[in-house]
């Protein structure tokens, strides 16, 4: 009997909580503001049965313990001449606090009750009190909250355990929200006790993977593009949670952080497909990266060198010198059309350049121009306490150069071999070739001795013999590179500047500005 009381009780609260939603929508839409007026007649109605199913529960529940003298008490208490109204039943909202503070005695839960209360208004930070110090006042723990913010408007939400002893915060919140100009709801969360852990951001969402998407367009992102890229997401089912700013000029928006919500059915590899034609029509750049712990953990960035930190290719460079262009550029293709690969290719040309002074090499490096962001972005990760390297197939004593210029800390490349009196290149390669494959082994060496797990690594290359290092990393980032590399490197960006590699570690503009 006491499950078919509680029962009814409980249907009472979900009737009134939704002729409330009706009527206020009613009153937004015609300006009539009839509601309210409405649901006090309501309360006092004799048809609503609320004062009675308090009553009986209470008594119920005091003959169930055994405590005869308390049901007869608990029964006069709430026959008196109290007028409840149906809030007041099952956890809605009265019209006073004298009878909330009354009423408690009529109100007790078998289990506790978790009510999701939700205040809005154009206060800001006094919205936000204003549910924090009712809750206080009321002994209320709170499981949960999330806040959404434009400007000054504030939407503040709190799950809360509802006792009996609290009823009264409903009254409070009305008449605060009445005196803030604020809007306050209050919902039933419908849960048992095994998901009251679940984050309240993360409700409508649980049991998929969680992502995040990086786009990028340095003239502003257009509309269409964020109307398709929505359309694709509608497609496959993919809820988006959050959308951040990254970028903060008010002339344009030029970056923005989406959280997603994935069903476990959508292959990623398919997705990123997809996206990369999206960004190819609208020439924006979207990254997708788990959403994980170790996205802002990363602790070692692995760059390319050429066409990556510096602008040049530095075997170009050194061909100028050596006047070997048209034979060095003809190879280049070749290992470009698969006829060559990597090391041999490496091998051809720098026989190329036998002969050719050291010095040259000083010449090199003196004309060498660093990529957009390259300082600027080296600077902010060592001041977030990464370690850098550079991991190049070009050559030694150009890759120290721009360690010692970016402050980083590794540098791996080709030694070239010299005559014995040390002043002209004898056309060799001293020691292992870095290609593909030692790109990625150097890049396992510099994580282990720094402690480093590989999915708190992130690589940057351009060229089709970065990509093994750039799988090896927790994030690879293709920079600029052929279509090829785009298509199968997890990450890619095309706008100018390095520093947009922040971005994809979710830090905004201002923070690198603070960095």
């Amino acid at each position: 009997l006491l499950d078919a009381v509680v029962a009814l009780e409980r249907a009472l609260y979900i009737n009134y909580t939704g002729i409330r939603k009706i009527l206020k929508k009613n009153d937004r839409h015609t300006g009539l503001q009839l509601g309210e007026a409405y649901l006090t007649q309501l309360g006092r109605s004799d048809k609503y049965p609320t004062q009675q199913t308090v009553a009986l529960k209470q008594r119920l529940m005091n003959f169930l313990a055994g405590n005869h003298a308390a049901a007869t008490s608990a029964s006069a208490t709430a026959s008196g001449n109290i007028t409840l109204s149906p809030a007041a039943t099952a956890a809605g909202i009265l019209s006073s606090p004298k009878q909330a503070t009354m009423s408690a005695v009529g109100l007790g839960f078998d289990l506790p009750q978790r009510i999701l209360i939700s205040i809005a208004g154009d206060h800001g930070t006094d919205i936000i009190n204003t549910l924090l110090e009712a809750t206080a006042a009321h002994g209320l723990g709170i499981l949960d909250f999330s806040l959404a913010r434009r400007h000054h408007h504030v939407t503040f939400g709190a799950v809360v355990v509802l006792t009996s002893e609290a009823i009264g915060i409903f009254s409070a919140l009305t008449e605060a929200a009445r005196r803030w100009d604020a809007q306050v709801t209050f919902d039933a969360v419908q849960t048992d006790k095994s998901l009251l852990a679940a984050r309240l951001e993360d409700a409508p969402y649980q049991d998929r993977t969680k992502y995040m998407a990086t786009v990028l367009n340095q003239h502003g992102l257009k509309a269409d593009f964020l109307a398709a890229l929505t359309r694709m997401f509608l497609e496959r089912k993919i809820s988006i949670e959050t959308m951040t700013r990254l970028s903060d000029a008010t002339d344009k928006l030029t970056s923005i952080d989406y959280r997603l919500s994935v069903p476990r059915d959508v292959v990623l590899e398919t997705l990123r497909t997809d996206l990369i034609q999206l960004s190819r029509q609208h020439a924006t750049d979207v990254a997708v990266q788990p959403h994980n712990v170790f996205r802002k953990n990363k602790r070692l960035v692995v760059f390319d060198m050429d066409s990556t930190l510096i602008q040049q290719e530095v075997i170009d460079e050194i061909a100028k010198h050596a006047g070997v262009v048209e034979q060095v550029a003809a190879i280049t293709e070749a290992a470009m059309n698969g006829e060559l690969d990597f090391s041999a290719s490496l091998r051809a040309r720098v026989a190329l350049l036998e002969g050719l002074p050291l010095s040259v090499l000083q010449d090199v490096k003196a004309k060498l121009v660093f990529t957009e962001g390259a300082h600027a972005l080296c600077r902010c990760l060592k001041r977030l306490g990464y370690k850098l390297a550079v991991i190049s197939g070009g050559f030694t004593p150009l890759a120290n150069y721009v360690k010692q210029s970016l402050d980083l800390d590794y540098a791996f490349a080709n030694n070239l071999q010299v005559t014995p009196d040390g002043t002209r290149l004898t056309g060799k390669i001293a020691g292992p070739i870095v290609d593909g494959l030692r790109k990625a082994e150097l890049l396992s060496v510099i994580a282990q001795a720094e402690s480093v797990l590989p999915s708190q690594v992130i690589a940057v290359g351009d060229g089709a013999n970065d990509l093994w290092m750039l799988a090896a990393a927790g994030l690879g980032i293709a920079f600029h590179a052929k279509p090829k590399v785009q298509e199968r490197a997890p990450a890619r960006i095309n706008q100018p500047s390095l520093m947009n590699v922040l971005h994809l570690l979710g830090y905004s503009e201002e923070d690198a500005r603070q960095l």
